[in-house]
């Protein structure tokens, strides 16, 4: 999704994740201009680059999103939605096959060197050879 406020009666104030995207409940959202959290689904997955402040993990627990990532711009912390509660996880609930706390790191490491379009090339073609 593009740049979207999340907010219900649960919490205080909004969060606008950096990035957010519907992949177990695509379907849920398809094709709406405006996600109402009162009917519709919370994102499957949040992602936050922390680089000048610390995102705070209480809103988006209390909007049920199953999978938060934060990025400080050295280390990929993801967590994991359980009891209502973030555990920290070295796996990924929507790509569970994936090393995505290395992967990640790694290759946005190699486009500081290279060209970006070259490090999304290669990680667009680690991705494909493993499925």
């Amino acid at each position: 999704m593009g740049s979207t406020t999340f907010k219900n009666e649960n919490i205080a104030e909004g969060v606008e994740p950096d990035a957010c995207f519907y992949i177990q409940n695509e379907a849920a959202v398809r094709g709406k201009n405006r996600i109402d959290l009162e009917t519709d689904p919370p994102p499957d997955l949040a992602i936050e680059i922390d680089l000048t402040s610390r995102t705070q993990f209480n809103n988006y627990e209390a909007l049920g999103v199953p999978e938060l990532w934060r990025y400080n711009g050295r280390n990929l912390q993801m967590g994991v939605l359980q009891n209502r509660k973030y555990i920290q996880s070295d796996r990924s609930l929507q790509f569970p096959n994936f090393p995505i706390t290395e992967l990640i790191p790694q290759y946005l490491e190699q486009s500081k060197t290279a060209r970006r379009n070259v490090a999304m090339k290669a990680f667009r073609s680690w991705v494909k050879a493993q499925i």
